[in-house]
């Protein structure tokens, strides 16, 4: 079986960074792992930092983790070491297998790639879209990141959505976490308290919706009894269909931005 043994990461930030914690956590060998990045955090041990593109040998995969727009500025240094043998890796908002295909011909693949931070725990959602890779590949780059939660491959027209929905959603569930502690503090309980609350409860609800075999929707209707506490919380929640339009507003602002990083990615080119 085909497998990414040698990894190299350019750019360690907050995303790749959390990557790189959750393949550890999960077991993986560190020296399976080097870093290009003269700004990152110190590294787990084991993990080689290299001062260049190169100075270790060749490498399985490639995972590109610097900002969007630096892609032009890096993709040079990067390109000799993208090879037939090596698959280029993207958690490049924006930027299409297109782009990638452009920028390293040679390699033996692409595959565009959206976690969240979640990975450092094992629990991201990761969506996979790739261009000429074959079965060994396809399966190694979905093992490599099934220790980094829930991998699936999806179409890259569905990426902008997925995007939207699996990338940027835990910054919208973190807001609705700090809504609800300020709802609970503005109507009395102390702060700390009311935050404290609040995240245990989605904490536990979401376990909970992980772990059962109903719907959230169907959930939902178990927690509500007719005429009750929580029924009267919906009911404000529902007025109007007010959460819903407001959860499409948000998804299609981020959908939207992701498709104009797209265009401006391919533009760049």
């Amino acid at each position: 079986m085909t497998r990414f043994d040698r990894l190299l990461l350019i750019g360690c930030g907050n995303m790749a960074g959390a990557m790189l914690d959750g393949w550890l956590a999960a077991g993986l060998d560190p020296a399976r792992f080097a870093v290009v990045d003269p700004a990152t955090r110190d590294l787990p041990p084991g993990v080689r930092r290299l001062e260049a593109v190169g100075a270790d040998g060749e490498y399985d995969a490639v995972l590109l983790g610097v900002k969007p727009q630096l892609l032009a500025e890096v993709a040079p240094g990067v390109e000799p070491v993208a090879g037939p043998g090596t698959v280029v890796l993207s958690i490049l908002a924006g930027v299409e297998l297109a782009v990638l295909e452009q920028r390293f011909a040679r390699a033996g693949g692409w595959v565009r790639v959206m976690p969240n931070l979640a990975a450092a725990l094992g629990k991201s959602p990761v969506a996979l879209a790739g261009r000429r890779l074959d079965d060994g590949a396809r399966e190694a780059a979905f093992a490599l990141f099934e220790p980094l939660g829930t991998p699936e491959w999806v179409d890259e027209a569905e990426f902008d959505l997925v995007t939207a929905l699996a990338g940027s959603g835990p910054a919208f569930v973190y807001r609705f976490i700090d809504a609800l502690a300020e709802g609970g503090a503005a109507l009395g309980l102390p702060e700390a308290k009311a935050r404290r609350l609040a995240l245990a409860m989605v904490e536990g609800a979401a376990a909970l919706a992980a772990a059962s075999p109903h719907d959230p929707g169907e959930l939902a209707r178990r927690v509500a009894s007719p005429g009750g506490t929580t029924q009267a919380g919906l009911d404000a929640l529902d007025a109007d269909d007010g959460l819903r339009r407001l959860v499409g507003k948000t998804l299609r602002a981020a959908r939207d931005r992701s498709a104009e990083m797209a265009a401006e990615a391919r533009r760049d080119g």
